[in-house]
């Protein structure tokens, strides 16, 4: 049985496997991690398995169709996003009438918000889909296909029969033991072409726990795909995927995807002891919530190589942390940075225009927090409704979604406001957007920071100049995407 496991040709630079999938401003490319761990399974169970990134190669779909005619795999799974939902059913489309045996099956937050509606969409193009958690679910799939079982068997999916009909199997439980799930199988990607623009160059992602108990109503992985509770690697497998990571594909970065990887701050100083004894600088950074200031804790970080935090305060407006349920404080975030920086490490921050609350004014405050604050580096975003979350469900029954089709999600590709109050228009909110990016960076003194990190690691001087040359890009043409939102207005 050959497994394939892909990620669609959609838009140039289109990130898939973020929270939210867009191109990003700076053209940072994610690597298909989801899709990458759940190849890492179905090699270990035994099947010839091959993992691809369209996106990335810049293949067509016409590209994927002619390759999956040729390899012929009998099951073929395509990772889809709300944004490219039509044209990923588009190249199962294409890739069915190239090798009709091939069971086609789709994975994502998106489908697995919409599978029977996805199945109808996509009128026999689509075999099944893979509900929440893949990895486990692709596996057993491929092995009742290569059996020739039925698929009634199989929890977790959704699929079509012969006569038509959708069914839909008994929900997959999340995976307990995440030490069962082997290491991604990064050698079928070239690591130099995947770029963030605040790691160090080249860099992998690892996954070391899934799920998040917090309560964020913007946020979908937790509350479509891994769950409110946060389960785990144990440390000991958590430094041994580094290690080989380091040493097999030569990068130097690691990034920590967890939606929090502090969550457990025992497990935490128990990873950071585990690297010590390696006895080698190995270089990581994290994702991490902003209601801890353990300066000791994070000197101990700083010791075990992370380079930087990457938070999410994402308002500096105490209200609309509240309507949103993000359970911390504007203040926690201040004592957290100055913590950051006593233990000498970056941080990262990342900034929502648009939650539910938002006025100019609080637009105009959080504006000023983000220069007060002065993180080392900042994204910022109009607010995106993601399907399946308290925020998305908030916003449809109070009329303020105004997308009229998913590929309105990224406008000409760029993330861009798909909602509007009473208060504050969607032109309103991108120009916020626009106005954070700008009045941030061209700081002289955020300026110079960048170029004196760069001097220090140098690695750091090809990243930080392709995201300034992106964001300057990015910019020019927000100012037409934004005249031309407020003109259809």
């Amino acid at each position: 049985m050959r497994v394939a496991l892909v990620s669609p040709p959609f838009l140039p630079n289109f990130c898939r496997s973020q929270r939210w999938p867009v191109v990003n401003r700076t053209r940072a490319m994610r690597y298909p991690d989801w899709l990458a761990y759940a190849a890492g399974v179905a090699i270990t169970a035994g099947f010839e398995t091959v993992l691809k990134d369209a996106i990335v190669e810049e293949a067509t779909l016409a590209d994927v169709a002619k390759w999956c005619g040729e390899w012929k795999p009998g099951l073929l799974v395509l990772d889809a996003t709300t944004p490219s939902i039509y044209n990923d059913i588009e190249c199962a489309r294409l890739c069915k009438a190239a090798s009709p045996q091939t069971h086609v099956t789709l994975v994502g937050p998106h489908v697995s918000v919409y599978p029977r509606e996805t199945l109808a969409e996509a009128n026999g193009a689509v075999d099944s889909i893979a509900r929440g958690e893949y990895d486990f679910t692709i596996r057993d799939l491929a092995a009742v296909l290569a059996g020739g079982t039925g698929l009634e068997q199989v929890e977790g999916i959704s699929f079509r029969t012969a006569a038509g009909e959708i069914v839909e199997n008994k929900a997959r439980a999340p995976i307990e033991d995440l030490d069962a799930i082997p290491p991604p199988p990064w050698h079928f990607l070239d690591v130099r072409k995947y770029r963030n623009n605040t790691y160090l160059y080249p860099f992998l992602d690892q996954i070391s726990g899934r799920g998040c108990p917090n309560r964020c109503t913007f946020c979908q992985w937790p509350q479509v795909m891994h769950g409110r509770r946060y389960r785990y690697c144990s440390p000991e497998r958590v430094v041994r995927e580094m290690v080989e990571d380091f040493d097999r594909y030569g990068v130097r970065e690691i990034f920590f995807e967890d939606d929090t990887l502090a969550t457990d701050r025992t497990r935490l100083r128990q990873i950071c002891d585990l690297i010590l004894r390696q006895k080698r600088r190995m270089v990581w950074s994290c994702n991490t919530r902003v209601d801890w200031a353990d300066l000791d804790l994070m000197r101990l970080m700083k010791e075990a190589g992370c380079r930087m935090l990457l938070i999410g305060p994402e308002s500096g407006d105490q209200q609309i942390l509240n309507n949103v349920h993000k359970g911390i404080r504007v203040e926690q975030t201040r004592e957290f940075v100055a913590t950051a920086r006593k233990a000498r490490l970056n941080t990262h921050s990342c900034w929502v225009v648009g939650l539910p609350g938002e006025t100019k004014e609080s637009m105009a405050r959080t504006l000023q927090f983000v220069k007060d604050l002065d993180t080392d580096t900042i994204q910022a975003s109009a607010v995106m409704p993601l399907v399946g979350t308290e925020l998305y469900r908030w916003a449809v029954d109070r009329g303020y979604l105004k997308m009229k089709s998913w590929v309105d999600y990224a406008m000409q590709g760029e993330q861009t406001a798909v909602m509007e109050y009473p208060e504050i228009s969607q032109s309103e909110m991108n120009a916020g957007v626009n106005r954070l990016l700008k009045e941030f960076y061209f700081q002289p003194h955020v300026i110079f920071r960048l170029l004196r990190q760069s001097i220090h690691r140098p690695s750091l001087l090809s990243s930080y100049w392709t995201g300034f040359i992106m964001l300057v890009r990015y910019l020019c043409k927000r100012a037409n995407i934004v005249e031309g939102t407020a003109a259809n207005h």
